[in-house]
């Protein structure tokens, strides 16, 4: 590089008349360097002296979790505060915004819907760990359509029942149903297409039936038609759970913090292609919302069963025990998804409630259930005189 004194060398030389070419030889450089220091009339622009920033110790951090599929800035900038950095966010963006280039990206297509017309339902999975277990859990991510307004429910399936589950408890939260509910194409709505039209499940249908809105699905392989709701399924998992494996006490604990972040963060968020915040925008679609159910749609399982000669039930490979009375006889059996399980006779009156067994016991007695039995028992009683005699 050039000092001051080479220009000064150089300017000298070229009022001797002393050609370009010779003046280079002279310095050790190329001719094309002395040419253009004429050309722009002083020694080169020294460079500035990079500044050690705040973010270097961590930087290995940042590109270990950006491997690991996580880009969003404020998950990443949580995880540095808590390893003590001291620095800003706009540090780590800066950092991120020429790796982005790097990160493998899907199009979707998005557009918007009208207040309170359209609520958009789809499940995502992860691995967590509850109780010291590692597992996977289903995400069940629900979110208004013109407010961008989430709700998420963590649940340990992705059937009919939790779906039904899950969008009704998105309803309760968000104080009202949507004029319509658009789901991808998994079984426990759509059954199949004809004609290009969805065929609904039944009990779907009967959902939307009870809570007044109208069924809608994505066209089979067009997933990013509902593009708002694919890309809020990966925001949930990179932000709300992101990290390898995160851990919880139990269900309670993992749906405990869901409810928080979604109240805390998503729902705070700022939505920069619509330039305006989510609770803005809900606050303008809420009175929109058509009044909830009166009555509350049962997602409970439904099966029957026949009473066995002692008086019990099984249930998966567990046996609850029933009134005596009620040997032999077919009763209706009800799995709630709060883990209760209730019977009842034909006539639906509930004769056993009983609390699902989620460890090792594989029979669950109520002591009352089998005392009309035991009162049946004779037992034959004899003086010590018989045995004297024997």
């Amino acid at each position: 590089m050039l000092t001051r004194e080479d220009y000064l060398m150089i300017s000298e030389r070229q009022r001797q008349g002393v050609f370009i070419k010779d003046i280079a030889a002279e310095l050790g450089v190329h001719p094309r360097t002395v040419r253009r220091a004429l050309q722009r009339g002083s020694e080169p622009p020294r460079r500035p002296k990079l500044r050690p920033s705040k973010l270097d110790p961590y930087k290995a951090q940042v590109d270990a979790l950006l491997a690991e599929g996580i880009w969003n800035a404020e998950v990443i900038f949580r995880h540095l505060q808590q390893a003590g950095y001291p620095g800003k966010l706009s540090i780590l963006r800066a950092y991120i915004r020429p790796k982005r280039q790097l990160r493998p990206s899907v199009g979707t297509v998005r557009y918007e819907t009208a207040p309170g017309y359209q609520l958009q339902h789809d499940w995502a999975e992860r691995y967590v760990v509850l109780g010291g277990v590692r597992q996977k859990i289903y995400l069940a991510v629900n979110e208004l359509g013109h407010s961008r307004a989430l709700h998420v429910v963590a649940m340990p399936r992705c059937d009919a029942e939790h779906t039904y589950e899950a969008i009704i408890q998105a309803f309760e939260a968000f104080g009202g149903v949507t004029a319509t509910v658009l789901v991808d194409n998994q079984k426990s709505a759509v059954i199949h297409w004809a004609d290009g039209r969805p065929h609904f499940n039944r009990r779907f249908r009967e959902l939307g039936a009870q809570y007044g809105f109208v069924p809608k699905a994505c066209r089979p392989r067009r997933a990013q038609t509902k593009g708002k709701l694919e890309r809020m399924v990966h925001y949930v998992a990179d932000n709300a759970l992101a990290g390898r494996e995160p851990r919880f006490d139990d269900w309670a604990d993992l749906n405990a913090y869901l409810q928080a972040w979604s109240q805390t963060v998503a729902n705070r968020r700022f939505v920069r292609e619509l330039g305006e915040a989510v609770p803005e925008r809900l606050a303008r679609e809420r009175p929109l919302l058509a009044d909830l159910s009166r009555r509350r749609f049962d997602t409970a399982y439904r099966e029957q069963r026949v009473v066995s000669l002692d008086a019990y039930v099984s249930v998966g490979n567990v046996r609850y025990s029933v009134p005596g009375h009620l040997v032999g006889q077919r009763l209706s059996l009800r799995i709630q998804l709060d883990g209760w399980i209730e019977l009842s006779d034909l006539n639906g009156t509930v004769v056993a409630r009983h609390r699902q067994s989620r460890g090792d016991q594989r029979v669950v007695t109520i002591a009352e259930h089998h005392a009309a039995l035991w009162q049946q028992v004779r037992v034959e009683s004899r003086s010590l005189g018989y045995y004297a005699e024997a």
